[in-house]
C-alpha cells in the first residue's frame, strides 16, 4: 500500500507543503517558490478523483499566497492572514505570522504567566554573600 494514499501521508504532505510556504516567506528564493509549487502540483494530484485536470485548488492557493508574501495585489495581507488562520500546529502558525509580519496577539498569550513553583530551588545550599 502507496504511504501517500493513506491520511496518514496526505497529511505529512500538507504539513510538508506548509513548511515549504514558511520557507519561502523566509528566504524569497526563487528555488524554495518552485519547491512549493512541487509539492502544491502533488497535494493536486492525489485529491484527483478523476482525469479532470480543470481543479487545481493547491497550485492555484500556492500561485496567490508567494505572490502575496512577496507583497503582490492589494489583499495580500488578507490572503496571508486566511491562510495562517488555517495552520493547525500553533508554532507553524506563529513562525508563519512571524515570517510574513502579521502580529497574532490571539496565538501566544504573554499576559498568562506561569505560576510559580515555590519548591524549584529546594535542596540546593543557600547563597553566601560574596565580600570584595
Amino acid at each position: 500500500m502507496n504511504s501517500l494514499s493513506s491520511g496518514d501521508g496526505h497529511r505529512r504532505l500538507l504539513r510538508a507543503w506548509q513548511l515549504a510556504l514558511l520557507r519561502f516567506a523566509v528566504t524569497r528564493d526563487d528555488c524554495d517558490r518552485l519547491n512549493v509549487a512541487a509539492l502544491a502540483g502533488e497535494l493536486d494530484r492525489l485529491g484527483r478523483s478523476n482525469a479532470d485536470d480543470s481543479l487545481h485548488f493547491f497550485r492555484r492557493t500556492s500561485s496567490r499566497l508567494c505572490a502575496a508574501i512577496n507583497g503582490q495585489g492589494e489583499d495580500a495581507q488578507a490572503v496571508l492572514g486566511h491562510f495562517c488562520e488555517q495552520i493547525d500546529e500553533p508554532r507553524l502558525r506563529l513562525a508563519f505570522a512571524s515570517a510574513v509580519g502579521i502580529a497574532r496577539s490571539d496565538t501566544a498569550r504573554s499576559d498568562a504567566r506561569p505560576k510559580r513553583n515555590r519548591d524549584l530551588f529546594r535542596g540546593l545550599p543557600a547563597r553566601r554573600i560574596a565580600s570584595l
